[in-house]
């Protein structure tokens, strides 16, 4: 099974290749450029660097969502146009779960953060489970999700993080932008994930997508579509006009 994953929702712009049980190539930037300028660029570098034959693919995995509106459009944009040009299935993978997936394994409480902008996050909350205790040594983990992907205030994510009372890993582009506030609110011990695993991956997108994939979890291209989870700030103003009106 071969899966080509991208990602665009937030800062960093990232592409995988993945192949079963090898990750055959991983390309991320986080730079003062725009998605548009460099996914393109980055994915034929991929392709030619790894000799890719992109009608060999059985699917692609992309971040949908929640995150950017311009980064997700493109990001959206890209996998349907491949999609239907290769006559490929699309593997939805939701963009705070697939930060959460960079700690797979960890049993403390997971809580990935999105700047989303107006003194709001995009987050939710995880851990990892083992689902083979007992038989034998090796273990797997399945991801846990306690609370699934939301726009909340950091208020209101700080409550929850406290009434679960456990030690929390804190992760995503929202950790820095309201780090004070969040030492100011919480009440339980946490940490930040180091640099290596704490921003959106393609990596994990791929992961998950192959896990999605197996599960059968795909749709036509035609029937993608990113997910928002709130309203654009072109849209907002429209209806505070309609009101005002």
């Amino acid at each position: 099974m071969k899966i080509l994953a991208l990602d665009t929702s937030g800062l960093v712009a990232t592409v995988a290749l993945a192949e079963d049980d090898r990750l055959t190539a991983v390309y991320s930037i986080q730079n003062k450029t725009t998605h548009s300028q460099i996914l393109m660029p980055m994915m034929d570098s991929i392709k030619n660097l790894v000799g890719l034959e992109m009608e060999t693919i059985d699917a692609i995995a992309v971040a949908a969502g929640p995150g950017s509106f311009t980064g997700l459009r493109i990001g959206s944009a890209t996998a349907k146009g491949l999609g239907l040009a290769l006559d490929k299935p699309i593997v939805s993978v939701p963009t705070v779960d697939g930060i959460a997936y960079n700690l797979y394994g960890q049993d403390k409480i997971i809580c990935p953060m999105m700047d989303a902008r107006r003194s709001q996050v995009y987050t939710g909350i995880y851990t990892f489970e083992p689902v083979n205790e007992g038989l034998g040594n090796e273990r797997s983990y399945d991801m846990k999700i306690i609370h699934e992907q939301f726009v909340t205030s950091i208020e209101d994510i700080a409550d929850k993080l406290n009434e679960i009372g456990k030690e929390v890993i804190l992760l995503g582009d929202g950790v820095p932008v309201y780090k004070e506030k969040l030492s100011e609110l919480l009440k339980v011990s946490f940490s930040e994930a180091p640099i290596f695993n704490n921003r959106q991956s393609a990596a994990t997108v791929a992961a998950l997508g192959i896990k999605y994939y197996k599960e059968g979890k795909m749709i036509h291209a035609d029937d993608f579509a990113p997910e928002y989870l709130r309203a654009s700030q072109a849209e907002r103003e429209a209806r505070e006009k309609e009101k005002r009106s």
